[in-house]
């Protein structure tokens, strides 16, 4: 090498190594990168904001929304049990009639002809009977010639019930206290058993009828309180469980439920949608997260929990279901942050943060 190359060498070597010293610091002024070597985050995933609650003890009620229909607690369509020219009517469209009251009457003259008849014809065989009653006393008579006299009596007798009878079905009377609806009727029509006269209605009280799922058939009972909300009225009513269908619906899988709601002043009609809400199990201090928190596997359910920073899984198992809780039985305790948001994006040990927490 000769001497004039060997400084030029010697400067070239010296670069060199400057370069290599000072290029982990400037690098990035040659690459265009701000980045730090040593400001690089570790490595490993990141953290994700999620929100949570932490489990206390609480009331939690299963709740059974449901619909049905207001029907009046006695209703009948009016008609006669016997045949005729329909010659009164004794009762106004839409007022109050009381048990017992005559409200319509068909022709009953050729009935009350004979049963004027067969009283004469009782009043002659009563004094046939004193007569010969009087003669076997003294062995007058035989017991025979007696026991056909009093035969022909009890007949007679008979016949005068019959008519009678048939002259009750030429009237007809309230069955119960009601009010009587719209006639569809005039006097001097000819009547029978098929003619709808008018209807009868009692109004107070009023029953519900509804139906709820099969599952909840041994839960509920006569006597449950049950809440229903009817349109045009504000307040939420109060009626009282009285009955249960005892077999379930095949074709819906339902069983009906009937209910007594004391309707004062008759100020809400049958016939009216209602729209109910029934209360059936009430656990007083149960451990409940939301159903959203809640992740079914073929294992069993579980759910995430933060603890230290990360999430943890947790097998549970549960109970009671409302529309929006269940309850654990097992696998969580009070104080618990259970992970409410972010559930299928979180892993078991992810870091997590917090939002918002109830």
């Amino acid at each position: 090498m000769s001497k004039k190359t060997r400084p030029y060498l010697i400067i070239i070597i010296v670069v060199v190594i400057a370069v290599i010293i000072l290029f982990p610091k400037f690098g990035h002024i040659f690459t265009g990168s701000n980045d730090d070597p040593g400001s690089l985050p570790a490595s490993g995933p990141r953290a994700l904001n999620v929100d949570a609650i932490v489990l206390k003890p609480e009331r939690l009620i299963e709740i059974i929304n449901s619909s049905g229909t207001l029907l009046p607690d006695e209703e009948v369509e009016l008609s006669f049990e016997a045949s005729g020219k329909l010659v009164n009517l004794y009762f106004d469209e839409g007022t109050r009639v009381k048990k017992g009251q005559l409200l319509a009457k068909i022709n009953d003259k050729p009935l009350q002809a004979q049963l004027l008849k067969l009283q004469a014809q009782k009043k002659l065989a009563e004094e046939r009977e004193f007569r010969q009653r009087s003669l076997l006393s003294r062995d007058a008579i035989s017991q025979e010639s007696y026991d056909q006299v009093v035969t022909e009596l009890q007949s007679i007798e008979a016949d005068i019930k019959l008519i009678e009878a048939r002259i009750a079905e030429t009237e007809l009377r309230a069955p119960f206290d009601g009010v009587i609806g719209l006639r569809y009727v005039s006097e001097g029509a000819f009547v029978n058993v098929n003619t709808r006269i008018a209807r009868l209605i009692k109004n107070d009280p009023l029953k519900i009828e509804f139906a709820i799922p099969e599952r909840y058939s041994g839960e509920i009972k006569p006597g449950n309180p049950i809440k229903f909300t009817v349109d045009g009225v504000t307040d939420t009513l109060i009626a009282n469980v009285y009955a249960v269908e005892p077999m379930v619906d095949i074709r819906t899988r339902n069983i009906v439920v009937r209910a007594r709601y004391c309707n004062p002043r008759e100020r809400i009609k049958p016939g009216r949608f209602v729209a109910i809400q029934l209360e059936l199990t009430e656990i007083p201090d149960a451990l409940s997260i939301p159903t959203e928190a809640l992740i079914p596997e073929m294992e069993g359910d579980r759910a995430f929990v933060y603890r230290d920073g990360r999430a943890e899984s947790i097998y549970v198992s549960t109970g009671l279901r409302t529309e929006d809780m269940i309850q654990i039985r097992s696998g969580l305790q009070a104080g618990d942050t259970v992970v409410t948001t972010g559930i299928l994006q979180i892993r078991q040990g992810m870091p997590l943060v917090i939002d918002n927490i109830k």
